[in-house]
């Protein structure tokens, strides 16, 4: 897959500019560039420069702060000369919007807006990726739970007896971490294949692109190795956090330093989810290593911390609601045609869990999935774009590589 011009990763500099030059020579009109993906340039930011380098915050030589061209927020225009700059950007309702966002910082209601609309506007792909993922998901996790809980002696034991004996807990303890392994790794592949392709799609939405679902495979199948990676890393960053005060806690043989020890290590976790919640859509959009993905999050959160926290603490109550709110009515119809009450659903009993309740319940955990899981992963992409729109004005590079051109005189 080669590198597109207008997708460049930040550090990337504009050509030589004369600064005694005080006329630019006309723009030379640039053919729309066709990204494949949002690939770095031929190389990461440089060495000894952070993120945002002069060329995406600071005046380009020879143009004056406050001039023509300056835009508070979002870095300044390219000098005339350098392929084709976009409008200047005005009032919200003169930004540019190639696809599903305006190219200009957006707003809580605009994320989740872009990701819906992703959906809606692709919705061949988006519902080839999202309900073949489901199913595949719900298909592995109710056989796992039909053979390891719903026909596991222990287990029943565990419900039915209040003073199990010690080969009831073990037998009972074995057959639940059989069904979490299966069910845990099943939901951790399709979340990462789900992440990876969704990513793409919304990174060609933005620019009012199609993309197909064999396109969408080709420009994720690559990075899905190091996507997984990332999870897995992730996920034991955050356990670890937790974890830790509370085992140096128990190792002095201090309950009371153990509980401060949870509550700190929550705290953390906590914060370090946020800090890193953005890895992914780098490493998926800027073709990153691991390692560098979690550094990009991390680096493209600070300042930003409390705003982002937010919009995914909302968000996740959000789509959890939705897939509850999907849910629930199949889960009761399940237990009706399965047992004939629902007295295992207030009981929570797993022992008596029979292929109707779970063909049932699993259609509703499918459309559930199939709605929750495009709206999560194109939320973080578009906070993704709109960090890096505020912080290395990142909208000058996408309205080129959309093949935007400035106004007559602008």
């Amino acid at each position: 897959m080669s590198d597109a011009p207008g997708w460049t990763s930040p550090g990337s500099q504009p050509p030589e500019h004369d600064p005694d030059t005080t006329t630019a020579p006309p723009a030379q009109p640039q053919q729309p560039s066709q990204p494949q993906g949002w690939t770095a340039g031929p190389g990461v930011p440089p060495q000894g420069g952070p993120y945002g380098q002069p060329g995406y915050g600071g005046p380009y030589p020879g143009q004056q702060p406050g001039g023509p061209g300056h835009h508070p927020g979002y870095g300044q225009q390219p000098p005339a000369g350098w392929g084709a700059p976009p409008p200047t950007w005005g009032p919200k309702e003169y930004a540019a919007k190639p696809g599903v966002i305006p190219l200009r910082p957006l707003g809580l209601g605009e994320i989740l807006d872009g990701a819906v609309s992703t959906a809606r506007a692709h919705w061949r792909t988006v519902l080839a990726i999202s309900l073949g993922i489901a199913i595949v998901i719900q298909l592995l996790s109710g056989f796992a739970m039909k053979l390891w809980l719903s026909e596991s002696s222990g287990i029943a034991a565990l419900e039915n007896n209040p003073d199990p004996t010690t080969e009831e807990l073990r037998d009972g303890l074995l057959d639940l971490g059989a069904f979490s392994s299966v069910a845990g790794i099943a939901m951790l592949v399709g979340s990462v294949l789900a992440t990876a392709m969704l990513t793409i799609v919304v990174s060609r939405a933005v620019l009012g692109r199609s993309v197909t679902l064999g396109e969408a495979w080709e420009d994720s199948r690559r990075q899905l190795g190091r996507l997984l990676g990332l999870t897995l890393l992730t996920g034991l960053i955050i356990v670890a956090a937790v974890c830790v005060p509370v085992l140096l806690g128990i190792l002095l043989g201090s309950p009371a330093l153990a509980i401060l020890g949870m509550i700190a290590g929550i705290v953390l976790a906590v914060w370090l989810w946020v800090r890193l919640s953005l890895a992914a859509p780098a490493l998926m959009l800027e073709r990153q290593g691991v390692l560098t993905a979690l550094r990009r999050s991390y680096k493209l959160v600070s300042n930003s911390w409390w705003r982002i926290f937010g919009i995914q603490l909302l968000i996740t109550i959000l789509i959890t609601m939705v897939a509850g709110i999907l849910e629930f009515p199949f889960t009761i119809l399940a237990e009706l045609a399965g047992s004939g009450s629902v007295d295992g659903f207030i009981s929570g009993s797993l022992a008596d869990v029979t292929w109707t309740y779970l063909l049932i319940s699993g259609i509703g955990g499918v459309l559930g999935s199939a709605i929750t899981l495009p709206i999560s992963a194109g939320v973080a992409a578009l906070l993704y774009i709109d960090l890096r729109i505020r912080r290395e004005a990142l909208d000058l590079e996408l309205a080129r590589a959309a093949g935007i051109t400035p106004h007559p005189g602008s």
